[in-house]
């Protein structure tokens, strides 16, 4: 799918008790975001006061809705792409700090290539204070690879340094319950199925604190082989049902607005 020239984009948030850092977050979104962009927020049912903090924001360019109970990251996540529209998807948490010129870099490689489905860029590493950490998280993976046998190996597919293009969606949703990590299943798919360009310049700053989702340390052996198996068989049968044109396009589902 070509792009068009100066194609728009959705940003997906999913937020979870997630008030501390989450206004920084949006300001560094927002900056970078056009009159016909989105920003999509889903909240998963949150108590600490995120959902008061998201219904200040005046910005027509974005829309928040809520779980009306607590269904996780992947459920969560996968809502909020379902209701994406533009060309271009973003995967967002609600504790980063996108750095400047995020924006424009992504739609970039995508425009280049008609054939990239996923945009992949390195990222600083920074504590719950925002100091820098690592400069370079791709670094701590041992450099990024984004193929197949790479990812099952190790995972390099982090969401909030990634992007799609929409069309990949089609193939992507639903998120198969079996796999380990929704970016893990989006990466590694849009890696068979098309190309995955990476960025290596830091394009956001990734914070590590203790209520991260993404787990910040290796796992056992024994856990990281059922996801790895776990994940082949997922793409396996997704495969399968692209081929028999058994799988739908992604619908939007119906929202529930924060009164």
């Amino acid at each position: 799918m070509k792009l068009t020239k100066k194609p728009s984009v959705s940003v997906v948030m999913a937020t979870y008790n997630g008030k501390p850092y989450l206004a920084e977050q949006l300001s560094s979104v927002l900056a970078q975001l056009l009159p016909d962009d989105e920003l999509i927020i889903v909240d998963d049912s949150s108590q600490d006061g995120t959902l008061e903090l998201l219904d200040s924001l005046t910005s027509p360019t974005v829309r928040v809705v809520r779980n009306l109970t607590n269904v996780g990251v992947f459920a969560t996540f996968e809502r909020g792409l379902l209701m994406s529209s533009k060309e271009i998807v973003f995967l967002c948490d609600q504790d980063d700090v996108w750095l400047p010129g995020k924006r424009a870099a992504f739609v970039a490689a995508f425009v280049r290539d008609p054939r990239t489905l996923v945009v992949v860029s390195d990222a600083q590493l920074i504590d719950a204070g925002g100091a820098v950490t690592a400069p370079s998280f791709m670094a701590t993976r041992g450099g990024f690879r984004g193929g197949i046998l790479s990812t099952l190996v190790r995972n390099r597919y982090l969401g909030c340094t990634m992007a799609l293009r929409r069309e990949l969606l089609f193939a992507a949703l639903p998120i198969p319950s079996s796999v380990p990590m929704h970016d893990m299943w989006i990466g590694a798919l849009g890696g068979v199925l098309g190309r995955v360009h990476y960025i290596s310049v830091p394009l956001i700053q990734y914070r590590r604190h203790g209520g991260n989702v993404s787990p910040s340390q290796r796992q056992g052996w024994s856990r990281m082989l059922r996801w790895r198996v776990a994940l082949l068989f997922a793409l396996a049968g997704r495969f399968g049902k692209l081929a028999l044109g058994r799988h739908a396009p992604p619908t939007n589902p119906a929202s529930t607005r924060r009164p």
